[in-house]
């Protein structure tokens, strides 16, 4: 059974649809909660593990959308934090900015801040810190998962934390490719069909940041975020900056692309800092 915990906030749960107007909850609502738990218990640690390095965390969630995963990481962790740990959405519909904004002074979250950027305009900001700690991509459409990426590269990071949506743009090259490929390369079989396109490049797509992440020292970890039924984008990759040796992930990245005819995405794979 999945109860609302004492420090929760109620009015935050009733926005996100968990408990109803009068506050009760239904077996649809309970299937909710467990979600967010389930979610929740991936970050904490790492949380938990940056607060023994230095007190104040910096997260930034890219492609914040309504700011689901802020929202409830702020009423979860960072609420009961005396520091000046802060959370930044950063999304480009200025609507879904203005709303976060509004529920989160409604709220009494002061230490959340929304952002109308882009990734590139958010790397050299002011209104963020030079230091960040955390990065997270909830459900970010297309490229949006990999500007996050980008983001973390950028500001050296330590933990990064995807749960990728909507990949086509690899799928896109390997439709346009497949003729020429077909012949020289058995391995084409494996997306011939339109429908395994789709999926192959959806899944190719997260193998590919997985070798970015750890062309750049990063540890990666991949796993299925159970319990998150309402949404088919199950995959959770968690990476970890240990500052591990780059040469073979860069090979095998490089590699692969050459293998599946996909050379022509190398810039958006190879992050330069």
């Amino acid at each position: 059974m999945y109860e609302v915990k004492p420090e929760q906030s109620v009015e935050l749960l009733k926005e996100l649809h968990i408990l109803t107007r009068d506050g009760k909850m239904n077996q649809d609502s309970r299937r909710k909660l467990k979600q967010i738990y389930h979610l929740y218990q991936f970050i904490e640690p790492l949380l938990q593990e940056i607060q023994q390095d230095h007190p104040a965390i910096n997260l930034v969630d890219h492609g914040a959308g309504k700011s689901y995963l802020g929202f409830i990481l702020y009423d979860l962790f960072f609420k009961s934090l005396n520091d000046a740990s802060h959370i930044y959405g950063i999304e480009t519909r200025d609507e879904l900015v203005t709303k976060s904004r509004e529920l989160a002074g409604r709220l009494n979250f002061p230490r959340m801040s929304f952002l109308n950027l882009s990734v590139a305009e958010s790397i050299d900001s002011a209104l963020l810190p030079a230091q960040i700690d955390v990065v997270t991509a909830l459900h970010a459409c297309n490229t949006a998962t990999d500007d996050a990426i980008h983001f973390a590269l950028k500001k050296h990071a330590k933990f990064v934390v995807l749960v990728p949506c909507c990949q086509a743009e690899v799928a896109a090259v390997l439709k346009k490719n497949k003729g020429r490929q077909l012949a020289k390369n058995i391995l084409v079989e494996l997306w011939r069909h339109p429908l395994h396109t789709r999926e192959f490049g959806s899944h190719v797509t997260n193998v590919l940041r997985c070798l970015q992440l750890e062309a750049h020292g990063y540890q990666v970890t991949v796993t299925e975020l159970v319990g998150w039924e309402h949404s088919m984008k199950n995959e959770l990759i968690v990476a970890t900056y240990k500052n591990l040796p780059r040469q073979h992930a860069v090979a095998r990245l490089q590699e692969m692309l050459q293998t599946l005819g996909l050379e022509e995405m190398s810039g958006r794979f190879f992050t330069e800092l």
